[in-house]
């Protein structure tokens, strides 16, 4: 009788199904927990004869390890079932996918473009590579003037017996203006952003590489006042409309006379405060009349055409609109800084 019974047991073990993880449990319960069909089996095999208790044990043992085994197949089967249902896309991208931004030198950069587009300037990039003639010696610095130790510059190929030719990082994006009055003749209404490098420490107030925008402008009869003119405008535009400029005395080799423009702190409206150091102005770029030789230079006939050009960093002025006291985080990536500039886009 008993080995009738497991033999029908194992008949059912073999065919057992299950549709779901509930069902599995209920089919182990059944067949091997403690009060279980198999466990039920072992209080019969105390009154099998002695002769018998081997054969039989075996079919028990043989019964439970089929009984384990098809549970464990129906658990992988059902296990399957829900990782590869059809209601799974496999083609659909990640989620959640998080929107990126525009970086905060972008948006600045953006912004000031499109004020010098509305007053008539285009747009001419260049390379961030190029030779020492178009970065310096066309810009008015002589081979040994001492303008060029106020820029560490970063070079690729040296040529000891002319110097015109050595390759360089740009220290200043007044190459594409170079380039640009080589090949247009007046009138030229230009404004170069770009990037540029310099060998400098980095820390919370320098780096290595940062972002200018120059601006030029060439053709008869351009004057000073042309440029103070353009540059209010801009500066009001920026920082709004209560904003006020005022131009002090500078150098710039390329530049002749040459003034670096203040405005009025926009945080404390001029009174004077922390950010501008108390003196109600604070400074954002460099700026003058195009010196006679570069026109020359670059092929332009300095007496019959005159013209002005400014330069400002994008870092800088992006300081002055979001108060990032650190340089540094405009390219370290972090997500949570860039994340603060999701409205400004």
């Amino acid at each position: 009788m008993l080995l009738q019974k497991i033999e029908t047991l194992l008949s059912e073990v073999k065919a057992m199904k299950a549709s779901n993880a509930e069902e599995v449990e209920n089919l182990r319960l059944k067949y091997l927990s403690k009060k279980g069909e198999i466990s039920q089996l072992m209080n019969d095999f105390r009154n099998v004869a002695a002769d018998q208790k081997k054969a039989i044990g075996m079919r028990i043992n043989e019964l439970k390890q089929t009984a384990m085994q098809r549970l464990n197949e129906l658990k992988e089967q059902i296990d399957t079932q829900e990782t590869s249902g059809d209601e799974i896309d496999l083609t659909r991208s990640a989620y959640p996918i998080s929107l990126g931004t525009r970086h905060p030198l972008t948006i600045v950069r953006n912004q000031i473009v499109d004020i010098f587009h509305r007053m008539g300037f285009t747009l001419a990039e260049g390379s961030e590579i190029d030779d020492d003639l178009h970065v310096f010696t066309k810009l008015n610095f002589a081979a040994d003037h001492p303008a060029r130790d106020m820029q560490d510059t970063f070079f690729i190929e040296t040529n000891p017996d002319d110097v015109a030719k050595n390759v360089i990082l740009r220290s200043h994006t007044s190459n594409d203006q170079s380039h640009y009055m080589e090949t247009h003749q007046p009138p030229i209404r230009v404004i170069c952003p770009g990037r540029v490098y310099r060998n400098e420490a980095i820390s919370a107030r320098a780096h290595c590489f940062f972002h200018q925008i120059e601006g030029l402008y060439v053709d008869k009869n351009v004057s000073f006042t042309d440029l103070k003119q353009v540059l209010l405008t801009f500066a009001r535009e920026l920082f709004g409309a209560d904003t006020k400029i005022r131009l002090r005395p500078s150098y710039f080799p390329f530049t002749e006379p040459s003034a670096e423009m203040d405005i009025s702190c926009h945080i404390c409206g001029g009174k004077g405060c922390g950010f501008c150091k108390h003196t109600g102005w604070v400074e954002i770029l460099g700026c003058g009349m195009v010196d006679p030789n570069v026109l020359e230079a670059c092929g332009i006939d300095s007496s019959i055409y005159t013209g002005y050009a400014f330069g400002l960093g994008v870092e800088r002025i992006t300081n002055l609109k979001y108060h990032v006291a650190d340089l540094r985080m405009f390219s370290e990536n972090d997500v949570q800084f860039l994340r603060q500039f999701e409205a400004a886009n």
